[in-house]
């Protein structure tokens, strides 16, 4: 039997035909355009599952079921997406609205949480039970398996890292707070810190990546600025470490997983990110190395991740 997963973004419907070993035989995606309504996007997603099912040559009765992984708050009893600001949606009951196109078994949940039980199906926590998994991209979405399953707190909205305070009176953060770990620890976070420091230090290589204009800093800039011990790309990098690492520390003080993943762009520093934040929760983990400290980990599977994960969800 197949089980179809599907990756809902803001800017793009990913949808993947995953067999029995975790592998992907099929894929597709179509633009979301996500100013139509929530209908006309369910309308493609159950479209491109049906032209995909037809492209792999597969009988429709080897379906097993639907996953969707979709950004927002999540009502996964209910199949309700509560709030989307990527979708703009309000209150979308996706499931009832999908099944009435597909006539298949349909499960949804976070897209940070299949992306995370994605990696423990196939990836870079394969066979681990215990795992907290950090996005590091516009903002900082977490997903959390706990022995072997989803764990989403008891209501939705539950088990967002990424707004756990870490600065009070920090940052203002995009949900409304202050001093959030996405405000610090983001991919979004760590361009503005850059963008503040290069407008003090015009002496910076970063300057000169950018090509004097701050709008076109990314992530890469910085480390590539790091890696030639740039002073300022230095202090960042530094900066950003101990902020990210502080925030690790303290979902290792709470879940003590088996591993901690890391994704997004960001992470594609690979061991420049990686070593140093293992260095730094070695340091300051309750108590030291006398209890089990997690590697912090590059995920594996990078845009599969989403799909896999979804199409688990049929497993749960």
């Amino acid at each position: 039997m197949y089980r179809v997963g599907i990756d809902l973004g803001g800017t793009n419907i990913k949808v993947g035909i995953v067999d029995e070993n975790q592998k992907i035989i099929a894929i597709a995606s179509s633009p979301t355009m996500g100013k139509r309504s929530a209908n006309e996007v369910i309308k493609d997603m159950a479209n491109l599952v049906k032209s995909l099912i037809k492209k792999a040559e597969i009988n429709s009765n080897d379906i097993s079921g639907v996953g969707i992984g979709c950004p927002g708050t999540i009502d996964t009893i209910n199949g309700i997406v509560l709030y989307s600001n990527n979708l703009n949606w309000e209150d979308v009951p996706l499931i009832d609205e999908l099944h009435e196109l597909l006539q298949y078994p349909i499960r949804v949940s976070n897209d940070a949480n299949c992306a995370a039980i994605g990696e423990v199906k196939a990836g870079a926590a394969k066979d681990l039970k215990n795992i907290v998994m950090l996005t590091l991209g516009t903002g900082v979405g977490s997903g959390i398996i706990l022995d072997g399953k989803i764990f989403e707190g008891g209501h939705p909205g539950g088990a967002e890292l990424g707004h756990t305070i870490l600065v009070k009176d920090g940052r203002e953060c995009t949900c409304g707070r202050k001093g959030c770990l996405e405000a610090y620890a983001s991919a979004t976070a760590l361009i503005q810190t850059t963008k503040e420091m290069v407008r003090k230090h015009k002496n910076s290589l970063i300057l000169k990546f950018c090509k004097g204009d701050l709008e076109k800093i990314d992530g890469k800039m910085v480390f590539d600025a790091f890696e030639q011990e740039d002073e300022v790309a230095v202090k960042i990098i530094d900066d950003y470490i101990s902020y990210l690492g502080e925030g690790i520390v303290d979902i290792i003080n709470v879940f003590r997983p088996d591993r901690i993943l890391l994704s997004g762009g960001i992470c594609n520093q690979g061991k420049t990110l990686t070593n140093p934040l293992d260095a730094y929760v070695k340091k300051y983990c309750f108590a030291g190395e006398k209890a089990m400290i997690p590697n912090v980990t590059k995920a594996s599977l990078l845009n599969n991740a989403g799909i896999i994960g979804a199409a688990a969800l049929l497993e749960m």
